[in-house]
Order: structure tokens, then C-alpha cells, then sequence
């Protein structure tokens, strides 16, 4: 049946469609009882949405599980597993294999490419974790990047669990960090960590009184 034909049936079979505009949903999608689907979502391929899931308007989800009382608010899931209760988006982007735990906050402009993310973790805002491992209950603050391709080669990093990453840090594979470490903003991270570890890499600031020539105009 053609992708309209398929909403009427999944209306008539407890799904719960806000508005019923831009719908796009693939005839091998799995789309239980219960689940709340608003306008401008696509479900494309076996992607299977379990019951209490809300997807939010522009939502895109290909390949993917969505686990039970998941929401997911303007973002795109391709090739992803995402577990129960876990808050996606907006404007994130979730993929290739990557697997999101239960309980999780994946915030707005992150992206999570090849990836394993814990239980209970956060990733607020504004970071890209690639080819990693990252353990259950970390923070990973706002604008911390994985880095994992050299030039050359792609590699991995793993972190453990409780581990805090501050905003605008850089870990740059392949290291280990591991439970309960501490990384401090603005740091760049090259050499693992052990357990409660903190880690401070940053320069200090120089100041010049009186040497600045800046004028606006």
C-alpha cells in the first residue's frame, strides 16, 4: 500500500497522528500502538518505533529503533539504535551503527557517528562524538569533540563511566578515559586517564595591559 494508505491503517491501529501533513512512512516500518507521530516526519526502510515514542515534526528516522517513551524533536536517526526514555534534539544528527542508551539527553547540533553512548549520559549541545565509546552518567559538555581521524586513519576512544568532559574540550583518539575522571574546559586531551583522574591542558592567560589598538567602527 502506498504511504498514505499505510497512515490510515496505523491510525485505525493506535497510532496517533497529530496532523496527518508531509508524512512519509515506509510499508516495512514497524510503528506500535501508541506511539504520537506529528506533521513532516519520515520513517523510511525496517525502522521500528516502539509504543510511547513521540516524533516530533521535521523528524527523519531511517534503519532505526526507537525505543519506548522516546522522543525525538526535529532531528535525524539513520542506522541507529536509540533506547527507552531518551530525548533527542532538536537538529541532532545520530548514525551509522551508532548505538544511544536508555535515559539518555542527546541535545540540539550534536552529532554521534559510529558511536555507543551509555545510560543516563548527557551530551547537551553543540558536540560531535565519533568513533567512541562512552560509558553510563557522563557529562559531556557543550562543544567537546572526538577526534578520531587523522588524516590518514580513523581510530577510537573510549570513556568511562561518570566521566565529566567540560565544554570545548578536545579528545583525540585513541585514548582511554576512565570512571570518574575529570577533563576541564578548554582542555585538549591526548594521553589516557585513570580513574579520578583530573586533567587540566590549556595554556594561561598572558595579558598586556594597556597594548590593545582596537577600535571599533
Amino acid at each position: 500500500m502506498n504511504s498514505t494508505k499505510f497512515v490510515r491503517y496505523l491510525s485505525h491501529h493506535g497510532v496517533i497522528f497529530k496532523g496527518k501533513k508531509m508524512l512519509n512512512i515506509s510499508n516495512s516500518a514497524i510503528v506500535e500502538k501508541g506511539v504520537i507521530v506529528e506533521d513532516n516526519v519520515t520513517i523510511l526502510g525496517d525502522s521500528i518505533i516502539k509504543s510511547g515514542a513521540y516524533l516530533a515534526s521535521g523528524t527523519y528516522i531511517d534503519n532505526s529503533y526507537i525505543g519506548s517513551g522516546t522522543k525525538i524533536q526535529n532531528s535525524k536517526i539513520a542506522n541507529a539504535y536509540i533506547g527507552d526514555n531518551t530525548n533527542v534534539g532538536p537538529y541532532a544528527h545520530i548514525h551509522t551503527s551508532s548505538k544511544v542508551g536508555s535515559n539518555v539527553r542527546v541535545g540540539n547540533f550534536v552529532e554521534i557517528k559510529n558511536s555507543n553512548v551509555g545510560d543516563g549520559t548527557k551530551v547537551a549541545h553543540l558536540a560531535y562524538i565519533g568513533d567512541s565509546d562512552i560509558g553510563k552518567k557522563c557529562n559531556i559538555g557543550c562543544g567537546a569533540i572526538f577526534v578520531n581521524y587523522d588524516g590518514n586513519v580513523k581510530r577510537r576512544s573510549v570513556v568511562g563511566d561518570g566521566v565529566f568532559i567540560g565544554s570545548n574540550c578536545n579528545v583525540i583518539a585513541p585514548v582511554t578515559i576512565k570512571d570518574r575522571a575529570y577533563l576541564a574546559a578548554g582542555s585538549t586531551l591526548t594521553i589516557d586517564l585513570n580513574e579520578s583522574d583530573m586533567c587540566i591542558a590549556r595554556c594561561r592567560e598572558v595579558i598586556k595591559p594597556n597594548r590593545s589598538k582596537y577600535n571599533a567602527k
